[in-house]
């Protein structure tokens, strides 16, 4: 957008762009200074949603040196800056003159479409390798996101050691969990499931607008991958240079794990957006993972010679030496029933020869499962177990 006009003296305006949270100052408002000037200590009145006005006062003013703040003494139009020091403030309210406040046009923030369950690492390898391991942290530092992050919510639900967290999708909760293992929280996370609203006493879903730039060669699959899921292209246009775009209108809980699959069905040249379109009636079942889980069935480190014979049975994810517990999910079963393993029997040690003494342990590679495909691959009655150094299933 062109810059605005340098007139210092005009009323001052400035529309909040995005939040952050320092545990000093509390609440940072950050955006672009359209008209007037800015300056620690000064009287200003917050616009807010709904007309309202309420008095206020920025307490620390911030610009930007690279990427780090630094506080400034004063900020004109077309500056970039920070503000501290007014509560609640969110998206969309504009920083006015205290005197003749004129706020500029609201910024719209997409609702949150998807919610997961947080819970406490309740495991037997709870704490050992991260830091932050109670509930009292892990709400802490839950709240704090959503203090900063406008799309975030975090609910409590019946259980004081679990937390509703409802976001704008699962790549966003993701986020979220990989933010938190980085600083060294270990949590339990439940598979990714719509917001579900009533409206005139039917069950709403969340839509998504997905729009998808391919190669020519590949929009019929991944038209063909969107169907079972409930999309439905609603407008194609030809680029030129052999690439299409094409939008398609699907509910939130289809484009779960679809992310990684596009990639695939693309060949890695496929880039993929989405936008929340709106609220649909509930469109029915989407079908998800129709494989069983191989599951441990006891305490120690999965051994190679346990392991040689389970992969026979389907597609493993651990590898020799990975610490095991009963209950842990080490792999995919080949068909939809579950299978129990013993995936640390060790071969039993004789002096009498064996027609298959000599045949070498040979393992296929392990299915490496990231946050994400995790999170897509449970089921409702399964969680991803998440700590600094390890995810387990």
């Amino acid at each position: 957008s062109p810059p605005p006009a340098p007139a210092p003296d005009a009323n001052t305006q400035l529309l909040l762009a995005n939040l952050d949270y320092d545990t000093f100052v509390g609440r940072i408002g950050i955006g672009r200074v359209s008209a007037g000037k800015l300056a620690p200590n000064m009287p200003v009145t917050v616009a807010r949603d709904g007309g309202k006005f309420e008095p206020g006062k920025i307490v620390k003013l911030f610009g930007f040196s690279g990427l780090k703040r630094v506080e400034i003494a004063e900020a004109g139009p077309g500056e970039i800056v920070c503000i501290a020091g007014i509560e609640d403030i969110s998206i969309g309210d504009t920083i006015c003159d205290a005197e003749n406040p004129k706020p500029l046009p609201r910024i719209k923030v997409d609702e949150p479409t998807m919610m997961m369950i947080f819970r406490v690492n309740n495991g037997p390898y709870a704490g050992r390798e991260g830091k932050y391991v109670t509930s009292r942290n892990i709400r802490d530092r839950l709240m704090i996101e959503a203090y900063k992050n406008v799309s975030i919510r975090v609910e409590p639900t019946d259980s004081p050691d679990a937390f509703k967290v409802v976001g704008r999708g699962e790549l966003q909760l993701a986020v979220i969990i990989e933010t938190m293992r980085r600083e060294g929280f270990e949590l339990t996370a439940s598979n990714p499931e719509p917001v579900i609203k009533e409206i005139d006493g039917v069950r709403h879903e969340p839509m998504e607008l997905v729009f998808c730039d391919v190669p020519e060669m590949s929009v019929g699959v991944v038209t063909e991958r969107l169907g079972p899921r409930k999309g439905r292209m609603v407008d194609m246009q030809q680029l030129g240079g052999a690439r299409t775009r094409v939008q398609y209108r699907i509910p939130a809980r289809g484009l779960v794990g679809f992310r990684s699959e596009f990639l695939t069905i693309t060949k890695g040249e496929g880039i993929m957006s989405s936008q929340f379109d709106g609220w649909e009636p509930y469109m029915g079942y989407i079908p998800r993972r129709s494989n069983g889980a191989i599951i441990a069935a006891g305490l120690g480190d999965a051994v190679p010679y346990a392991l040689f014979s389970i992969q026979e049975r389907g597609k493993l994810f651990v590898k020799p030496g990975d610490a095991l517990y009963e209950g842990m999910i080490i792999g995919e079963n080949a068909h939809p029933s579950d299978l129990d393993v013993n995936a640390s029997r060790a071969k039993k040690l004789t002096n009498i020869r064996a027609a298959g003494r000599d045949e070498n342990v040979i393992l296929v590679p392990p299915f490496d499962m990231t946050l994400e495909k995790a999170l897509e691959w449970i089921a409702e009655d399964e969680l991803v177990e998440v700590t600094p150094k390890t995810i387990r299933l």
